[in-house]
């Protein structure tokens, strides 16, 4: 499959290792187990791209596709803005909690603009979203990121969670199924990180109300 230049550009810092350079989304660990754990993110503002399409990778091609002409300037402010990591793909519950055709790719904004992101031009039909403080489920796999590896991924996190003290806690009032983050770049074959994240429902729980292992 042949690499659009603009995915190349803007990706090719993360693929020399720089990701630690540009801003990610913070969050702090509160829980591990040998093949996921469990990460409490702050209150945090990303750009959406609403995409319909059965194919996950085309989806993701396409709305990162505008989001990169918002971040290089099609914007109400023609602001340029800073790569930032992961880009992530989050998977609509609309056919069922691991198979979808709608698709919600989002961008997450630098600190520079979390507190008042530039308006995309209309025509990208790009939405600010606020996500509000969650706990995530997080399981990393290697390899790229493609449409018949990513529901057996998230099979993989389903099973782990239910053999925990996670188990019924998927939140069911969420609009997404799972998440799919990706960290590098189409050109990087060797080291890649991808995670799926599920959203827990920590209510009766005090994993993510506790310090926390680690803070990121």
């Amino acid at each position: 499959m042949e690499i659009p230049r603009w995915m190349v550009l803007v990706l090719c810092s993360v693929s020399l290792g720089l990701c630690n350079a540009i801003d990610s989304p913070q969050y702090t660990v509160v829980h591990t187990e040998s093949d996921f754990e469990i990460r409490l993110y702050r209150d945090s503002t990303w750009m959406s791209a609403p995409v319909k399409d059965i194919s996950f990778q085309k989806a993701t091609k396409l709305g990162f596709h505008r989001l990169f002409q918002y971040i290089q300037g099609a914007n109400l402010n023609f602001s340029r803005i800073a790569m930032t990591a992961p880009v992530l793909t989050s998977i609509v519950r609309e056919a069922g909690p691991l198979h979808s055709s709608a698709y919600l790719v989002r961008f997450y904004l630098p600190v520079k603009f979390q507190a008042s992101p530039p308006l995309p031009l209309p025509e990208l039909n790009l939405k600010p979203y606020s996500w509000d403080s969650r706990c995530i489920a997080v399981r990393k796999f290697s390899g790229f990121a493609r449409d018949n590896n990513i529901v057996k991924e998230a099979e993989k996190l389903g099973i782990s969670l239910n053999r925990s003290p996670w188990a019924n806690s998927t939140s069911s009032e969420k609009s997404n199924a799972y998440s799919i983050a990706q960290y590098n770049s189409p050109f990087r074959i060797i080291g890649r990180v991808n995670e799926v994240w599920v959203d827990i429902d920590a209510s009766g729980l005090d994993g993510c109300k506790s310090s926390g292992l680690a803070t990121y």
